[in-house]
């Protein structure tokens, strides 16, 4: 065979090979493709859902007003001049007494058509709070657009308010996710933690609470062990706040959260990371989300569930 012909043959070859390198790299991306599209369409339902509840009319959008209450007296509503002032709602709405017990008194403004726990309300009564049995009591106004509750947090209690005209509400703007994917949903070992053992766990206003945490859960990733500490606040479900390499670079910087189920029989909790949650403060600013624990900062990009709210 000349030698003319061999590079030719050669070049041809070449060819080929480019084109066949091409067909696999096309296939490759076409299944990539749907698979994507699958796992979107698999994640809509729960994604739809969430986006109900943090834009719900009660919602973490609706969030207007935080305002701490101490010891006295403090008149409330929208007119200049009140103590505890709100962006929305009647000029004056009433007074919030705070007594030495940490006690809320409330006595409505006169003319106000007020409810309490959707009843109408027309005199003084006693507010429970967030952390009493049966509480918190809702002060409803505006004709019931406009919800206002009592919350402590550690030794301080505050005046928590909703509305459904709140500016965030009316103006969300979604939520963004990472591409994550069905690799991102983990069996991990559950290992419990001595009985009663606590964790301090600091909220965003700087407020440090000891909070139940019974066990932590073990998994691996990248051939890479890692370990995260559960917390339990008294509900069905586990709580997971922590923190990775995405935080502040494409996810909230102060971590993002997951409830996870209790472990079975076998010591096993599924870790499904594409339903890691902005926590509220991503939304507002009226509220007062746990922050990660020191132990509970990966050394991990979880590029799975949602990303940073774009205000």
């Amino acid at each position: 065979m000349g030698k003319g012909i061999r590079i030719a043959c050669a070049a041809f070859a070449l060819v080929v090979l480019a084109a066949c390198n091409r067909g696999d790299d096309g296939e490759a991306a076409r299944k990539a493709a749907e698979a994507a599209r699958a796992f979107a369409a698999h994640e809509k339902p729960w994604r739809d859902s969430r986006v109900a509840d943090v834009n719900a009319p009660d919602g973490w959008t609706s969030l207007i007003g935080l305002l701490w209450l101490d010891r006295g007296s403090h008149y409330a509503g929208s007119a200049p001049g009140n103590g505890l002032l709100l962006s929305k709602g009647p000029p004056h709405l009433g007074l919030f007494d705070v007594d030495a017990n940490g006690h809320v008194r409330f006595v409505p403004e006169a003319g106000v058509a007020l409810t309490l726990d959707g009843q109408p309300l027309t005199g003084a009564t006693t507010l429970k709070t967030d952390r009493d049995p049966g509480g918190p009591s809702t002060i409803g106004f505006d004709d019931g657009k406009g919800k206002a509750t009592i919350i402590k947090r550690g030794d301080r209690i505050a005046l928590r308010v909703k509305h459904v005209d709140a500016d965030a509400r009316l103006h969300f703007k979604g939520i963004q996710y990472w591409p994550g994917g069905p690799d991102w949903t983990v069996q991990a070992r559950y290992v419990p933690n001595p009985p009663g053992k606590t964790m301090p766990i600091v909220n965003i206003v700087n407020m440090v609470d000891q909070v139940p945490n019974p066990g932590a859960i073990e998994f691996e990733r990248g051939g890479k062990p890692y370990r995260l500490e559960l917390l339990d606040q008294g509900e069905p479900t586990l709580f997971l706040v922590f923190a990775d390499r995405t935080s502040g670079h494409g996810s909230y910087p102060a971590g993002r959260y997951l409830d996870l189920p209790r472990p079975g029989p076998d010591g096993r909790i599924t870790v499904d990371f594409n339903r890691v949650e902005n926590p509220p403060c991503a939304f507002t600013a009226f509220a007062t989300c746990p922050l990660a624990p020191a132990a509970n900062r990966l050394d991990l990009a979880v590029e799975a569930g949602e990303k940073a709210y774009a205000h």
